[in-house]
């Protein structure tokens, strides 16, 4: 803005052809004075706008443009502050390529569902992966907004519906009265992906692209009245997928049993589970055979007591 602002006496024009701000920076350090921009400068100008449209545009209005001349200093102190501004963009440009390769790395269902910037808030916010999935859903919700939850407990008014998740696109693209539905909705979701990242074995994202697609569901049922999938339908989906692909995820028995499905967790569960199953049954069976045959024995050696204390 300051950099516009600056540039803005000696080149008016530049603002109302070039809208973004890493472009206008971009541009103003490389031909640094009005005075600079020629017919030869439009591939390199070019490159900088991807327009050939606006580089021609730019190159027509330094010829008729209405600003004032700058003085060498001026002009060395712009150069300067322009080379700060792509420095500085460059530098979070590279920040956030490494924040969304390390989000995938260590959480790429909870980068898939909420976007990899509101995740690694989130973590960084509960301090660290394993404690927000510990972290039940409500207090997922308002992570962030533990000010004005105390403050309504304090004044007995309304508590917050959102804290860092509000940053999220579903909150920003519910109704008014949905937001407080989508908002819970998100964090029990947030935290069925930050377990799954948290505990998992062999890390996907497929588990974060269901629940997206969840929220995507929710969103239009709230809007339209379309009824979405049961949670249960749509990760039984996912694994039956990873299953195809030849990747084994965690214990179907759990989440079968979770779900109160006690017939489909036997069928589902591996065979090596049931190699172990069968073993440690057998392994009660002998017990308890060895177990009755010591106490048979045990009433056979004390009859003939008995009956001597008889006879006596």
């Amino acid at each position: 803005m300051r950099l516009k602002e600056w540039f803005s006496w000696h080149f008016p024009e530049l603002t109302k052809i070039v809208n973004d701000n890493n472009i206008f920076s971009k541009l103003v350090l490389l031909v640094e004075k009005r005075d600079n921009i020629t017919d030869e400068m439009k591939d390199e100008i070019l490159a900088i706008v991807l327009d050939d449209d606006k580089a021609q545009q730019v190159i027509d209005a330094a010829k008729i443009s209405m600003g004032q001349d700058m003085s060498e200093t001026d002009c060395l102190q712009i150069k300067r502050f322009s080379e700060r501004c792509v420095e500085l963009i460059n530098f979070r440009e590279s920040l956030s390529e490494y924040l969304k390769q390390r989000m995938n790395a260590v959480a790429p269902n909870l980068a898939a569902l909420t976007g990899e910037i509101v995740g690694s808030k989130l973590i960084s916010h509960a301090g660290g992966l394993t404690n927000l999935s510990k972290y039940p859903a409500s207090t997922i919700q308002i992570l962030g907004a533990e000010k004005a939850l105390f403050r309504a407990l304090k004044t007995k008014g309304k508590t917050p519906k959102y804290g860092l998740i509000f940053n999220s696109s579903y909150i920003g693209r519910a109704s008014q009265k949905n937001k407080g539905r989508i908002s819970r909705y998100l964090a029990n979701k947030c935290a069925i992906a930050s377990r799954v990242d948290c505990f998992s074995e062999a890390p996907t994202s497929k588990f974060g692209e269901a629940l997206k697609e969840q929220m995507e569901e929710r969103l239009k049922f709230l809007s339209e009245g379309t009824k979405p999938r049961k949670n249960k339908d749509a990760m039984n989906d996912v694994l039956t997928e990873l299953k195809k692909e030849g990747l084994y995820f965690g214990d179907k028995v759990k989440v079968a049993k979770a779900d109160g499905d006690e017939a489909a967790a036997e069928e589902e569960a591996p065979k090596d589970e049931k190699k172990d199953k069968k073993e440690k049954k057998d392994k009660k069976r002998k017990h308890a055979e060895v177990a009755e045959d010591s106490d048979a024995e045990v009433k056979e050696a004390e009859k003939p007591k008995k009956k001597a204390k008889k006879s006596k």
